[in-house]
């Protein structure tokens, strides 16, 4: 009996990896967020061009400059080193909050999709992220495709 019962048994696999690549609403966070931190982005290379400029100034010029100058471009250079360090920190975690965000509402979506799907199509076990799986339960393309579909009226 139990044999049977595992023979009708309707399994589904959804790679998270592909939904946050592929869907439309990932593709579209994608951009979002790229527009919203490319300024700052652009400031950073800015500053990282600076820093590196006075460096190699000092390296440059160092043996022929006065002591109080050197001393004062070493100053400027390790302030300037630290500012750069201290932009690029809170760079990184804003933009990880955003995307953390974006993945939150993308998942959301999913899984309401992923739940119709199953419930349309009687599946008995939907998975995410294994180790292995056959190529044939793989059911994403019918997830994004559910999602490219699904018109969300607050977005």
């Amino acid at each position: 009996m139990a044999g049977t019962a595992a023979a009708d048994l309707k399994v589904g696999y959804v790679n998270t990896q592909r939904l946050f690549r592929d869907a439309p609403a990932a593709v579209k966070a994608a951009k979002k967020i790229e527009q919203e931190f490319s300024k700052r982005d652009q400031d950073l290379q800015r500053l990282a061009k600076q820093v590196q400029g006075l460096q190699e100034s000092l390296e440059k010029g160092g043996l022929t400059m006065s002591e109080p100058e050197r001393r004062a471009k070493e100053k400027d250079l390790a302030e300037l080193s630290r500012e750069f360090q201290r932009k690029q920190r809170e760079f990184r975690e804003d933009l990880n909050l955003r995307q953390n965000e974006e993945n939150a509402a993308i998942i959301e979506k999913a899984n309401k999709a992923i739940k119709q799907l199953a419930d349309s199509e009687k599946y008995d076990l939907i998975v995410q992220d294994v180790v292995w799986v056959s190529p044939r339960l793989d059911i994403t393309d019918k997830v994004i495709k559910a999602l490219s579909e699904s018109r969300d009226p607050a977005k």
